[in-house]
Formats: C-alpha cells, structure tokens, sequence
C-alpha cells in the first residue's frame, strides 16, 4: 500500500521536502544550461527540448507546494521546521520562474538562428554568470551556507552592469547597421531573461539567510547587511 502523510512521520516528509527542492534545483539548472547552450549554438532542436523539459518542472511545483500545504498543516517541531516549509514554498516559487525564463530564452531561438553568433563576448561572461548564480544559489540551500548566498546577493550589481553594457553595445551596432533589427530585439529579450533569472537567484539566497538566521534581508531601505548568528 502506498504510504500517505498519515503513515510518515513529519521528520521524514520534511527530509523528503528537502531532498525535492534540491532536485527540482538541479532540474531548473540543466533546463537553463540547455537553454543558454542552445541559444549560443544556434540549436533549434535543443531549444524545444527545454520547451518540453518545462511540463516536469511545472508538475513537480505542483507536487511540491502541496506537499508543503500539507505539513504546514500537522504540528511542526518549531520555528525553525516553520521557516524551512515556507523557505521551501518561496524557492519553489523562484525556481518556476527561472524554468519559465529559460523557456523564454528557448523561444527566442525557435523564433530565428544565427543570433548566437553575432552576440559580444559581455554577454556570454553574463550568461555563464547567470547559471553560476543559480548554481551557488542551489548549493547554498542545500548546504545551508550563509556565505556563499551572501556571494551570489553581492554578484547581482555585476550581471545589471553587464546588462548595460549589453544594451549600449547592441544600440550602437545597431546605428553603424552591424546588427539587423530583429536580431537585436531577440539578444535584448533574452539579456532581460537573464538579468531576471539573477534576481530570482538573490530571491533565494534571501530566503536562505532567512532559514538559516531568521533576519529578513529583502524590502530593507538600507540595502542588504549581515546576516545576525542562526536561532533555534
């Protein structure tokens, strides 16, 4: 008979919560490296694998977020078991997101090839900064690692200067008819996607410091700041 919530212990369908973000984490890195790598290759037929690829990340939110509904739901062992189920819901959240802006970024290269080619050196340093945000944005979660969320918080100022520099290069190649139009539109959506797959990546180190210290770090007027010392 298959196990339900009534016959698993809350310590074990938390482990298990756990064990499915992180997979889901993995899953939402690959999907954007084969979107980046397709967009860079100029391949079609990549790029619609990371369109299908997209159906499993959004059934697994699915299961996910009922699953954290359902424990928050039992008696919870404290504070801390709180904030990992609501760190977990808000990640999942983010993660989604992240999947749809590779999908996007997928589409851009369905909609016309060659644009991969033409693109400035600036932006793949970005796209490989991007993936590496989500990478240390995965490991910090699963690790727990206040430091290394605080790196990726800090690394965001950089991919918006990279996303300037983009947008004046690609505008003057644009004016000295270097670049045609359509393509310039093409590299410009995708270097939004990105600039908003590094903020979806700072969400989650947020909510990581959140788990692991309790400070809340996002909406502050003054900007980010040290984490205080974990809390029971």
């Amino acid at each position: 008979m298959p196990e339900t919530s009534q016959t698993i212990s809350v310590p074990e369908r938390l482990s298990k919560l756990r064990r499915d973000i992180e997979a889901q984490g993995r899953r939402v890195l690959e999907l954007l490296l084969r979107a980046v790598d397709s967009y860079f290759d100029d391949d079609r037929e990549k790029a619609q694998a990371v369109v299908a690829g997209d159906d499993l990340v959004d059934r697994v939110d699915v299961e996910i977020e009922r699953a954290s509904i359902g424990l928050l739901g039992d008696r919870l062992g404290g504070e801390h078991e709180i904030r990992l189920v609501v760190t977990i819901v808000k990640v999942n959240n983010e993660l989604e997101r992240v999947a749809d802006l590779a999908v996007n970024i997928a589409e851009a290269v369905i909609a016309g090839q060659g644009d991969g080619r033409t693109t400035a050196s600036t932006f793949r340093v970005m796209a490989n900064s991007v993936i590496g945000m989500l990478r240390d944005a995965n490991r910090a979660l699963a690790d727990g690692n206040l430091d290394l969320a605080t790196q990726v918080l800090r690394f965001d100022d950089t991919v918006d200067r990279f996303k300037v520099e983009i947008l004046r290069d690609t505008r003057e190649r644009v004016d000295r008819r270097e670049l045609a139009v359509g393509i310039a539109f093409r590299l410009l959506a995708v270097t939004k996607a990105l600039e908003r797959i590094a903020d979806h990546c700072t969400n989650i180190c947020e909510q990581v410091i959140y788990l692991q210290s309790g400070k809340i770090v996002r909406h502050r007027p003054e900007g980010w700041s040290e984490p205080e010392a974990p809390q029971a």
